[in-house]
């Protein structure tokens, strides 16, 4: 039957009365009301609604692609003039990929080192002089002045040395970089320059993923980042196949919000190994949680000149809690959060004969 706002006063005031009667009786000593205190109250209960809630997820498209992925491209211009690997093809770690020509790159090479082998030359001649003006210097032969230029000058030769040598290794870099190889083992996804085509520094020349690991980014609003957290697993289904079974990524990855109006925000998701291949389109499901209001019977909510409390079960054993009552909806009173919990059991029958702490019978 439902019960309205109007009518609980009435109803609680009745209970409460049946309550105070019932633990007078109980107050004597006769043999009788001893064995009535330890036989349990036979009750009925009923379970505390509310807390958390999840909503149905919802469902954001995104495209699979491998975990470990690049874009490759020379550092220096040229022209290609090698390309040994095909589309498709399996590399491994150090496999030469391309190689670029540029008329100029070894000649800065070779006179970045003949510079080199110049000074060194004149650096272990002025050490020498040095050496025999040092003990003419001892001598008396040899002014401190002069001996003092000629160390200047060895100095600043091992100077132009250090330089030359900083300039030998960049011209040799410059070189290796004309040949691209494979940064890690994995599987040619594009060729975009095909051979004898000029390359520009910097220019992408073929894409290599790795066969291990997939993900998948999706986009979602800001107000969804908040119902997603590093390391929780979402479902993942495969669109053209919707009747089979989603697999469980894993959140590794969430962008901040942004001040942009409607901007929408990635989101990374990795995949179980084996699950589903490159370039499959895919929905990752978000299921928002909201918070739900805590209610209980409107029969379960005992009024008494310390205010409103319920009877929860535990353990067999009735405990008083009170309770602030915020509103009644149909037969239900919506409580604010407390010492009730989520599926926490309390009396809604029975509560005439039963008092705080009395062993209980649920039926």
């Amino acid at each position: 039957m439902s019960l309205t706002l109007r009518h609980s006063p009435f109803v609680l005031a009745s209970a409460l009365l049946a309550v105070l009667s019932v633990s007078g009786c109980r107050g004597g000593g006769t043999e009788s009301g001893e064995n009535a205190e330890n036989t349990p109250v036979a009750v009925r209960v009923s379970a505390v609604t509310g807390g958390q809630m999840e909503e149905i997820p919802l469902r954001f498209s995104g495209i699979v692609r491998a975990a470990q992925r690049a874009t490759l491209t020379f550092q220096v211009s040229g022209t290609l003039k090698e390309r040994p690997v095909e589309l498709g093809q399996t590399v491994k770690p150090g496999d030469v990929l391309a190689r670029l020509y540029n008329p100029a790159l070894e000649p800065a090479r070779d006179s970045a080192a003949a510079r080199l082998e110049e000074l060194r030359t004149q650096f272990e001649q002025a050490q020498r002089e040095w050496e025999r003006s040092s003990r003419l210097h001892q001598r008396g032969v040899v002014s401190e002045q002069t001996l003092e230029q000629i160390a200047a000058r060895r100095d600043s030769l091992r100077a132009s040395m250090a330089t030359a040598e900083a300039s030998l290794a960049e011209a040799t870099r410059l070189l290796e970089e004309s040949v691209l190889r494979a940064p890690f083992a994995g599987q040619v996804e594009a060729l975009l320059v095909e051979r004898d085509e000029f390359v520009g520094a910097g220019q992408p020349v073929m894409r290599l993923s790795s066969p291990l690991g997939r993900e998948v980014e999706v986009r979602v609003p800001a107000h969804l980042l908040g119902h997603v957290r590093i390391g929780q697993e979402l479902p993942v289904w495969l669109v053209q196949d919707r009747n089979r079974e989603p697999a469980t990524g894993t959140v590794v990855e969430i962008a901040q919000g942004s001040s942009i109006r409607g901007e929408l925000h990635p989101v990374l998701v990795s995949l179980p190994p084996n699950s589903l291949s490159s370039g499959e389109p895919v929905e990752v499901g978000i299921a928002p949680v909201r918070e739900s209001a805590i209610t209980v019977p409107l029969l379960a909510v005992v009024r008494d000149s310390t205010g409103t409390s319920v009877f929860r079960v535990q353990d067999q054993v009735a405990q008083r809690v009170p309770v602030e009552v915020d509103r009644v909806i149909g037969e239900r009173v919506m409580v604010h959060p407390g010492a009730l919990s989520p599926g926490d059991q309390v009396v809604y029958a029975g509560m005439t004969r039963l008092v705080d702490g009395d062993t209980v019978e649920v039926r």
